[in-house]
């Protein structure tokens, strides 16, 4: 009897850590899509300056070293590598966002989604509308010539455009017309700042010589297209009120386009595409008017 009490009391011994490394599992993962939000944020805003600043900033140099042909393969234009450092710089936009995706957001973003593959294949194909185009550094899996991760990088651009336009119109935001154009104007405007770089990187090169730094009109017109059909897209797919309040209480919703003056204004200034630059300078100086911009960011001291 007193043998089976001792193998009972070890065996209960035993069992004690793997129960408190499950409990502490259990605690670790978030039991509600609210607490998921909850730590999603505080990671978020935790490691701004990682995010926002350091990433970016590795980025363009691992980029320009890239191009420059100092990085030796695989390590040159690492597709994986480029796509992670997309995902941590978009976190902050979808930290932000997160919060207001219900069904019918999902459903217009999916819609949305479907739109930057459609018209990417058609360009690739014909041409229209942004002009005759080939990539020429490997973006990852491709889906009938065009990037798997277009999303990626194509709906971030007019929805930081869509936001920082909220914010800089006020009350005049609730009017379709203004609101269009002027986010029609600002998607092409970051247009103006990251295809000179991505054509300097040669992430893509256009058929027709000259044009903007090496860019052709017809590709910025073929913009003018996509931010119309993206305004209309989240116009059904969020509550804009609901998405300005979200704007006022999270403070690095936009740290997103601060990555992105940082990563394609250091580029272009690297190629001497001074145009661009100033522009990227002029999105900083937007930021810091709409009072999105924090130079505690900038700070590592600060966090």
């Amino acid at each position: 009897m007193s043998g089976d009490g001792t193998e009972s009391a070890g065996a209960g011994a035993a069992d004690a850590p793997s129960a408190s490394t499950a409990d502490r599992l259990r605690a670790a993962v978030p039991d509600s899509r609210a607490a998921f939000e909850a730590r999603f944020d505080r990671l978020v805003r935790e490691n701004r300056f990682t995010i926002a600043v350091l990433f970016p900033a590795v980025g363009a140099a691992t980029l320009v070293a890239s191009a420059e042909g100092w990085l030796p393969d695989p390590l040159a234009f690492n597709p994986w590598f480029v796509l992670f450092g997309v995902l941590v710089m978009r976190s902050p936009l979808v930290a932000g966002v997160l919060p207001l995706v219900d069904r019918r957001a999902v459903g217009w973003i999916g819609l949305l989604t479907a739109y930057t593959y459609v018209i990417e294949t058609v360009g690739v194909r014909t041409g229209w509308p942004y002009g005759g185009f080939s990539y020429g550094v490997d973006l990852g899996p491709m889906l009938g010539g065009v990037p798997l991760a277009l999303p990626v990088f194509f709906l971030p651009l007019v929805a930081n455009a869509y936001l920082l336009c909220l914010l800089l119109l006020g009350d005049r935001a609730a009017r379709t017309l203004p609101r269009l154009l002027v986010v029609i104007a600002a998607v092409v405007t970051m247009d103006v700042v990251l295809d000179p770089g991505a054509v300097a990187l040669g992430f893509w090169r256009y058929d027709a010589a000259g044009g903007f730094y090496g860019v052709p009109l017809s590709n910025y017109l073929g913009w003018v297209l996509s931010a119309t059909v993206a305004v209309g897209a989240l116009d059904r797919a969020f509550d804009r009120e609901a998405l300005g309040e979200r704007l006022s209480d999270c403070e690095f919703m936009l740290d997103d386009m601060v990555s992105f003056v940082i990563l394609w204004g250091g580029i272009n200034l690297w190629f001497g595409n001074y145009l661009p630059t100033l522009v990227a300078a002029g999105f900083g100086l937007a930021l810091v008017r709409a009072d999105r911009f924090d130079a505690a960011v900038l700070d590592p001291r600060s966090w």
